[in-house]
C-alpha cells in the first residue's frame, strides 16, 4: 500500500529516547554498562493520525512526561517534516531494571537528568529530538 509499517513507529520512539538521554547529558548505553540499569518497556501505545508514506521525511519529537524512582514515561510525536502534519503520537512507560530483569531504583547519578521534568511535562527548551527518518515499508 506504500505506507510505513506500523511497527516502525516503535523503533523511531526508541531512537528518540536514546537521543533524548544524550541531550539530557548522558549516554543510555553507559547507563547499561556502568550501572547495570536498563529502561525496560512496560507499556507502549501509538495513535496513528495520518499515514506516513514510503520515503517521507519525518521528524520524531520526544519528551520526558514523568519520572519516578522506578518508572519513566516518554511521549512522542511523529511529524511530516515537509508539511508539518502530525502523523502519529505515542507514549511508552518504562521500569528501571537490572540485567536480570529485576526492578530497581534509578541510580542517583541519573535522577538529576530525569528530575528536570516540569509540571507540564516539558524538560528544557531543546527537549525535542528531531531525527530525520525516511519512512520504509
Amino acid at each position: 500500500m506504500g505506507v510505513v509499517y506500523h511497527g516502525n513507529y516503535f523503533t523511531w520512539f526508541e531512537v528518540g529516547r536514546v537521543e533524548l538521554c544524550r541531550q539530557l547529558g548522558f549516554e543510555y548505553k553507559q547507563m547499561e554498562i556502568e550501572d547495570d540499569s536498563f529502561i525496560v518497556v512496560a507499556e507502549a501505545q501509538c495513535r496513528y493520525k495520518h499515514p506516513a508514506r514510503f520515503d517521507d521525511l519525518l521528524a520524531v519529537r520526544t519528551r520526558l512526561a514523568k519520572s519516578q524512582r522506578r518508572a519513566i514515561r516518554f511521549k512522542y510525536e511523529v511529524v511530516n517534516h515537509s508539511s508539518g502534519e502530525l502523523i502519529a503520537t505515542g507514549e511508552t512507560t518504562h521500569v528501571i531494571c537490572d540485567s536480570h530483569g529485576r526492578a530497581k531504583s534509578l541510580p542517583e547519578k541519573y535522577r538529576k537528568y530525569f528530575a528536570a521534568v516540569h509540571a507540564d511535562g516539558s524538560t528544557h527548551p531543546d527537549e525535542q529530538f528531531n531525527p530525520t527518518s525516511r519512512g520504509d515499508r
